[in-house]
């Protein structure tokens, strides 16, 4: 008896161990601490980190995933997570400070976004934003205007 609770006691330590350690950063998913009011996306500044978060947000049926990152510098970087080339489809995934696109590999420093594409190719879609009051400011209809690259 006293065998029988030792091993069902390894196997549920072990399952703990495999389930919480185990890390799928593919989508970089986090919980949204967005809120949309008037027009305007908020997300607190303070939550953003050098470890990118993504972010859904409906147009009209059209689910658009964007992501804000900090740069070395501490500047926030917001982008669609896709681009006008690879499409919306996979997004990018962050690799230490830099950022890849999951469709063609194409790599880019994290503090090298925020800006427009020059037409080089695979960019992680320009999404511009303000901060005030302590928030990231961002217009949800750059979003929907955006959505074509998700549909």
């Amino acid at each position: 008896m006293k065998k029988t609770i030792m091993i069902l006691g390894l196997i549920l330590i072990t399952a703990l161990f495999i389930v919480g350690c185990s890390n799928d950063d593919t989508n970089n998913k986090e919980p949204t601490t967005a809120t949309t009011s008037e027009g305007l996306v908020e997300i607190p500044l303070d939550s953003i980190t050098n470890s990118v978060q993504k972010f859904d947000y409906n147009a009209n049926g059209v689910t658009v995933t964007y992501f804000a990152v900090r740069g070395s510098d501490g500047n926030v970087r917001t982008a669609f997570d896709a681009c006008d080339v690879c499409g919306g489809n996979k997004g990018y995934k962050q690799q230490g400070t830099d950022i890849a696109c999951i469709n063609c590999g194409k790599v880019f420093k994290i503090d090298g976004l925020g800006t427009q594409n020059k037409g080089y190719g695979c960019w992680p879609s320009y999404l511009s934003h303000t901060i005030e009051n302590g928030n990231i400011m961002i217009k949800t209809a750059e979003l929907e205007q955006g959505a074509f690259r998700f549909a």
